[in-house]
């Protein structure tokens, strides 16, 4: 298992529009991915459970990816959000 806490900076937080590209992105992986908020883990892979989560701007979130390919996973997420415009800084 690799794990990597990132800061959502974005002004929006982590609204719909985003959390449904990053969720699409993150069914194109067979690893796990979770995505804690708020001492709540949901599938990145789900889009209605990443908008459960509300996250606003200037959260800290913890990616954890577990599978064969957990580092290239994290580098392909970690872009998807800075290519689909949400702001974050990794910890």
């Amino acid at each position: 298992m690799i794990k990597q806490n990132i800061i959502i900076t974005d002004e929006d937080g982590m609204h719909a529009r985003p959390a449904s590209k990053i969720s699409k992105i993150a069914q194109g992986y067979e690893d796990a991915i979770t995505l804690t908020y708020d001492d709540k883990d949901v599938n990145l892979k789900s889009i209605l459970a990443v908008m459960s989560l509300a996250i606003p701007q200037d959260s800290e979130v913890t990616l954890s990816i577990t599978g064969d390919n957990e580092k290239q996973t994290l580098k392909d997420i970690l872009k998807a959000f800075e290519d689909e415009g949400i702001d974050i800084k990794t910890q």
